[in-house]
């Protein structure tokens, strides 16, 4: 019988409710994902219950047994939410013969599907699977179609074989329905030969999810596979926090952390990693250390590229500079500093070069005149940026095309790499690049690969500002060199030094506490004290929603961007968005709740996966405009260009009324708050709270403690990352 256990029937060691009976109707269901909503018939409900869940694959008639709880939906009512979801195939007629005619058996339409079931009855299965000559016996089927149908039989029964094994070692329906969009009918295989692939190849399966299923697997504890994929899975975890590498004593120490294991045998685990193609060591600073092998060719690339393109002249005849720079001056009324000519003539000069300074020392208009003498010379210019952001902003200032990177170089979604490379380059005579604080190693290699020999690079950048979130600090290391010309701006023009923005970001870069002007004062910049953060919050919801719009004339949505330095805590980015949207926007006429949050048009939103597909990156930020419900995807404006998201692959996609001050490396905004307390003081930098500053275009506002303040302006820069990179461009002939 089938029966449906509700939460009070569970007895107390039980942690899931559990529903089984036959599906009905597919409401939903992507294949790419495995998200599905069904109409479920069981006997203990006279309704359909509708459960979503995740399968690969599914159809009307199938015979189900769902794992996990009851829930309540705002829109739909009382649902059930499946984490495990096994299918068997029907055994009644009735049930039989809708599977046939679902979309799951090719080859068989509702008219053939009674046909088959006419005369096979409840033996249908047995048939096609024992004797599938015998449906030729069916009227309209032939020999090429009986072979249709039992190939597509075939892989329906792999499918559900290899979900079962995946249930039966503690794999969730919805990851296996993405290690089964990865892996196909190699499953089974894949996990039992190195379920460490798992974590290596799927978003969403990390190392302790994989080691949980080899454990279960009858993997012991000390085998040296486990151990090999910890060491890895520890060195990629100190990529993921910027490091190239890692001394190899930090290394075991957290490896020993992660395997719980003795250091003597992870040690040994990294010298059998040594022998293979995952890693390789080398020394920095005379300390030997692991690296990716990945990370470690890149970093030698990038310094062997640099340092050739050092050789040479620039593509393009000798400029004499003096004459240029008075011919620019001339054309756009403006008078370059002592530091910008000096700047002009080395870039002039220069094959390769870097353009660097902070905020009000003119760093636009000296690209601007340098793109000028250039362009009138005839000499082809490409420029980009690593964000939407960026690449707009230097559209705007240069009245030249700009474009994001990863649009420069041609993302490739099929092979998930670039189509600009050595052997597809680029066209032109000079690249320049903005906002290079934010290049990690493996797209600098990537583009310097796509940037011709003969071309001309000119990297520019804020070297104070927080490194990139990936692998690397490239612009900083290219700088500490000294082996690539560097033309650094210093002096803020008299415009900029009335801002008070500007002002403050040059104190807090030298190590100076900003200085504070009260709400009375007409200032771009305040500080606003606040001793507890739960005040703070509540202070932090008034400023943006009716304090900055009605002195100021902001739109709270649009012209302001919270900024803080932590994902969690009360003002946290987590927190901080859902205070923010409350009020916000508080009634949306529809809504939909999807991994934790709450979308509905007008929402400010962000992406935080590089998605090849939609062609939209990691910190591009955009708002909702719209809900299709009958298609269930939100669409998303980004920068005017409308993305769908289905409501299944909506977990990359956050509320972005406030962010972290990383993600918004790259971007400006009307007007910032900062929320700075000391319960961030993990992260709390000077270049961290410098890098929020210098977000803000006409105002920035700090609500915090005066200690935590000072904590980030004296704390100096974060600790700095284990690289290689300014060794071998130190050391390269």
């Amino acid at each position: 019988m089938n029966r449906v256990i509700r939460p009070g029937d569970l007895k107390p060691h039980e942690s899931q409710d559990r529903l089984v009976g036959t599906v009905e109707r597919v409401t939903f269901h992507n294949a790419e994902t495995g998200f599905c909503v069904l109409k479920v018939h069981t006997t203990a409900r006279r309704d359909l219950v509708p459960v979503v869940g995740h399968a690969p694959a599914i159809a009307a008639g199938e015979w189900i047994v769902a794992s996990g709880h009851w829930f309540t939906d705002r829109q739909h009512g009382l649902q059930f939410k499946a984490e495990t979801l096994a299918l068997t195939t029907p055994t009644c007629i009735d049930g039989i013969e809708r599977y046939l005619a679902s979309a799951q058996m090719r080859g068989i339409g509702a008219a053939m599907a009674k046909r088959i079931v006419a005369l096979f009855g409840e033996s249908t299965f047995e048939v096609i699977e024992a004797q599938p000559e015998r449906l030729t016996d069916v009227e309209g089927i032939g020999p090429k179609r009986a072979r249709q149908i039992v190939r597509g039989w075939a892989e329906q029964k792999a499918v559900r074989d290899i979900m079962i094994f995946l249930h039966a070692h503690g794999v969730g329906t919805a990851r296996a329905a993405r290690i089964f969009r990865t892996y196909g009918h190699q499953s089974v295989t894949v996990m039992t030969e190195d379920p460490y692939r798992l974590a290596r190849d799927i978003r969403g399966i990390g190392f302790r999810t994989a080691d949980a299923i080899a454990l279960r697997l009858g993997l012991s504890r000390e085998a040296p596979e486990r151990l090999r994929a910890g060491v890895t899975f520890a060195l990629q975890t100190a990529t993921d926090e910027g490091h190239c590498a890692l001394p190899i004593e930090r290394l075991v120490a957290l490896a020993k952390t992660l395997l719980e294991v003795a250091p003597e045998l992870i040690r040994m685990a990294i010298a059998l990693e040594l022998r293979g193609d995952a890693v390789v060591a080398d020394t920095i600073a005379n300390e030997t250390c692991l690296f990716l092998k990945g990370l470690h060719r890149a970093e030698r690339a990038i310094a062997d590229r640099l340092i050739n393109r050092t050789f040479g002249p620039p593509p393009w005849p000798a400029i004499d500079a003096e004459r240029a720079l008075d011919w620019v001056e001339l054309r756009t009324g403006k008078r370059l500093s002592p530091s910008q000519r000096a700047a002009m003539a080395t870039m002039l000069a220069s094959r390769v070069c870097v353009l660097t300074g902070g905020p009000g020392v003119g760093k636009t208009s000296t690209l601007d005149s340098l793109l000028r003498i250039l362009v009138a010379k005839g000499v082809r210019v490409l420029l980009a940026a690593p964000t939407g952001r960026a690449a707009k902003r230097m559209s705007e200032q240069t009245g030249l095309e700009a474009k994001t990177l990863h649009r420069l170089l041609e993302v490739d979604p099929s092979r998930g790499g670039f189509s600009r490379n050595a052997d597809n380059p680029l066209s032109c005579d000079l690249l320049v690049v903005d906002e290079c604080s934010m290049i990690d190693v493996p797209l600098l290699n990537a583009l310097l690969k796509a940037v011709p020999e003969q071309s001309a690079l000119l990297l520019v950048g804020d070297v104070d500002q927080l490194p990139p979130v990936g692998p690397g600090q490239v612009l900083a290391d290219v700088i500490a060199s000294e082996r690539i010309p560097v033309a650094r701006l210093t002096e803020v023009f008299r415009q900029a030094a009335s801002s008070q923005i500007v002002v403050n970001a040059h104190r807090i870069n030298r190590g100076l506490l900003p200085e504070l002007a009260t709400p009375e004062n007409t200032s771009d910049f305040y500080v606003i004290e606040v001793d507890d953060p739960e005040f703070g919050l509540t202070r932090l919801v008034e400023v943006v929603a009716r304090r900055i719009p009605a002195r100021f004339g902001l739109d709270p949505i649009r012209d302001v961007q919270v900024l803080t330095p932590m994902l969690r805590g009360t003002l946290g980015s987590r927190n901080l968005n859902h205070a923010l949207q409350a009020v916000l926007n508080p009634s949306p006429s529809e809504q939909v709740e999807r991994f934790g949050w709450r979308f509905a048009p007008g929402d400010r939103v962000m992406e935080t996966q590089n998605d090849y597909v939609r062609d939209v990156f990691n910190g591009d930020l955009g708002h909702v405009a719209r809900i299709d419900a009958d298609a269930e995807a939100i669409i998303v404006a980004f920068d005017g260009r409308e993305v769908t998201y289905p409501y299944a692959e909506l977990d990359t996609l956050v509320p972005a009324f406030a962010t972290t001050i990383h993600k918004s490396q790259g971007s400006e905004y009307p007007a910032v708050v900062i929320p700075v307390v000391t319960q961030h003081y993990t992260m709390l930098a000077r270049n961290l709270l410098y890098t929020a500053v210098t977000r803000g275009r006409k105002l920035v506002v700090l609500i915090g403690q005066r200690r935590a303040i000072r904590m980030a302006v004296h704390g100096g820069l974060r600790r700095s990352r284990w690289t290689k990179l300014r060794e071998w461009l130190d050391v390269l002939p």
